[in-house]
């Protein structure tokens, strides 16, 4: 090697022998400062524990500082009597009667549930013993709401946030009484007191007075017109069908004076209503039951409304309802009264106002319009009341109330048949009018020929359809009356668990549209019997009045298919007694058949003739020719100019 290549590799040695005893000092004082980092750091978590306890002492003083300062400006607002009531402790009460169980809150001095001892919630029957109640504790409120003077200041009291206090339930003389105190200031109270009755009287059985006192409570009360109210709850999923249970279910409320009652009407999303006039009472009406808060001296204005649960979920609707009474500074309190019972109507209608006056709650009932309703207020509820004291089973009582009702209408449905068979006689007379007369120009005067052959056969043109028109009513009624008949909840019949549900032979396990997921033996019965009804009159009309063929499948098949998919759904009783009703009417039918022949109808027809041929024409008949005459000749003018 040269000299230049020894030194070059003495320098790179020397280099690299540097850099190793460099990084070696660079790393031992690295990991020393490393050891005095953790010494430092386990040192300040020492020193941070160790300090812990006194950062937590100091916290919480401060905590307890601000909870005191908050305590006062409370205090300074409502009064200490205010204030203690809001943190007390809540205590339940209950009252009961054979009928009616109550139990009671001391938080807000509200009613916070009802059950029925008398009514089962929907279950299969061997299954059917969970009373029904009417509202969920958990969503159940009432509150009242006012102002008391603090100074320059006014003060809203809501008494659902305080506790009330109370000496527990009291027994006097045939009932029972819950006072509950609320003190706003010193010697300053609002009283509930509620009185439930245990005599046996129908009217009183599921009522429940409410009188509301205040004590010493006019000179700290501020300025102010009304006191208002808020009463809102929750109610149970009771019957066996969401869908029918949440069409009867809504809110209600009577106006002073009216004879009738308003409502929301249904719906499955929300509702509400603003009334701005006085109103008597209010009600969170069910399919077969109602809490009813009535107000002796009616409420100042009423603000209304409701949601829909969903289906599955227990429960039907979500009231609320906003009222004010009036006030003065001479009110000493308020009376009122809480019905919560069953949609019944002889109790209904004995609920009576403080004078003993009508409050119309029977209305609650949706028996129909003025047209229908006095039917089943007069006749069907009285009928139904009066056999079910002698006959244990619904499904007779239902049939003799067909029978009955088939008895009351039979004049007409004889006058209706008589009236067919009439025309089925004078159809070959009419055949050769349409042959005499086939041109559209002499409509008029084939309308004019047919009228004379009607009077002289002494037909009415109306004598088929307006009998059947008046029987309308009758099955519209009942047609209202079955769905909300509580006589018929949780009846048995036959198949039938349940007369004021659905009966289900057969569960789907899909949903049909329009039909549902069951199979209704009584709606199938129903929609094959009214095929049978169908195809007869059918017959009958056809022969009378030669109806096109075609409407054969709309008259026979149609109808009875369209009510199958719609009555799948509703009470095995009303499709109970649409199927007996139509079983009987096709044996009336084929026994007026049978005994009243074509040629003893052809006979009375020819004497209906020969006394028509002396009979001085009415002056209705007159008043008709003579109009014909002019629309004839009218019609033969306007010919004319046509051509």
């Amino acid at each position: 090697m040269d000299k230049k290549t020894i030194i070059g590799i003495v320098l790179m040695s020397v280099i690299f022998i540097g850099y190793m005893v460099y990084s070696s000092r660079q790393q031992a004082e690295y990991q020393q400062y490393m050891e005095q980092v953790q010494v430092q750091e386990q040192a300040l978590a020492e020193a941070e524990q160790a300090q812990q306890p006194a950062v937590e002492e100091l916290s919480d003083s401060l905590k307890q500082v601000a909870a005191e300062q908050a305590q006062q400006r409370e205090v300074q607002m409502f009064g200490e009597s205010l204030v203690a009531a809001r943190t007390a402790q809540e205590q339940t009460y209950t009252m009961s009667n054979d009928l009616l169980t109550v139990d009671f809150s001391t938080r807000g001095g509200m009613m916070k549930k009802a059950v029925l001892s008398d009514y089962t919630k929907y279950a299969p029957k061997d299954e059917r013993n969970e009373k029904v109640s009417l509202f969920d504790p958990e969503t159940a409120m009432f509150d009242m709401e006012f102002y008391v003077k603090n100074g320059l200041n006014n003060v809203k009291v809501n008494t659902s946030e305080y506790t009330f206090t109370t000496e527990g339930v009291r027994k006097e003389e045939g009932r029972q009484v819950l006072e509950m105190r609320l003190e706003v200031s010193t010697g300053a109270y609002v009283v509930y007191e509620y009185v439930l009755y245990d005599q046996k009287q129908p009217s009183r059985d599921y009522l429940v007075d409410f009188n509301v006192r205040f004590e010493n409570l006019s000179p700290i009360m501020a300025q102010q017109s009304t006191v208002g109210m808020m009463w809102s709850n929750r109610t149970y999923q009771n019957e066996r069908s969401f869908k029918n249970e949440n069409m009867y279910t809504t809110l209600s409320y009577r106006l002073p004076d009216e004879d009738d009652v308003e409502d929301l009407g249904m719906s499955e999303e929300s509702k509400s209503e603003q009334v701005q006039s006085e109103v008597n009472w209010v009600a969170f009406r069910q399919q077969f039951f109602s809490q009813v808060f009535i107000a002796h001296s009616n409420f100042a204005y009423a603000d209304m409304g409701f949601t829909t649960e969903s289906k599955g979920s227990g429960f039907v609707k979500h009231y609320t309802s906003r009222m004010g009474v009036d006030y003065t500074p001479q009110t000493a309190g308020y009376n009122f009264s809480i019905y919560c019972g069953p949609n019944k109507y002889p109790i209904l209608q004995g609920v009576v106002g403080a004078d003993g006056e009508s409050i119309a709650m029977e209305r609650l009932i949706p028996l129909g319009g003025w047209m229908v309703g006095w039917f089943n207020r007069w006749i069907v509820i009285p009928v139904f009341d009066f056999l079910s004291k002698y006959i244990a089973s619904f499904g007779i009582i239902i049939l003799i109330l067909t029978v009955l009702v088939k008895l009351l209408i039979f004049p007409l449905t004889y006058k209706s048949y008589l009236s067919t068979a009439k025309m089925r006689v004078i159809k070959p007379e009419m055949d050769a009018l349409n042959e005499k007369y086939p041109r559209q120009e002499d409509a008029m005067k084939k309308q004019q020929e047919m009228m004379k052959i009607y009077q002289k056969a002494g037909i009415s043109p109306m004598g088929g359809c307006l009998p059947m028109l008046i029987q309308l009513p009758l099955l519209w009624a009942l047609f209202r009356f079955f769905p909300v008949s509580i006589e018929l909840r949780g009846k048995s019949f036959l198949w039938a668990d349940d007369l004021s549900s659905y009966d289900s032979i057969l569960n789907l396990p899909f949903n049909i549209p329009f039909y549902g997921d069951h199979v209704s033996l009584f709606c199938l019965l129903m929609c094959v019997t009214m095929i049978g009804f169908s195809y007869i009159n059918y017959q009958q009309n056809s022969a009378a009045s030669g109806q096109m063929a075609g409407m054969k499948f709309m008259m026979v098949y149609m109808m009875p298919a369209m009510m199958l998919f719609w009555f799948n759904d509703f009470a095995s009783g009303l499709c109970y007694y649409y199927l007996v009703s139509q079983v009987l009417t096709m044996i009336i039918m084929i026994g007026m058949r049978r005994f009243v022949d074509d040629d003893k109808i052809r006979y009375i027809m020819e004497q209906n003739k020969a006394k028509q041929k002396n009979k001085k024409k009415s002056k209705f008949q007159l008043r008709y020719e003579e109009l014909m005459r002019q629309q004839e000749e009218l019609a033969r003018q306007q010919a004319k100019q046509r051509k």
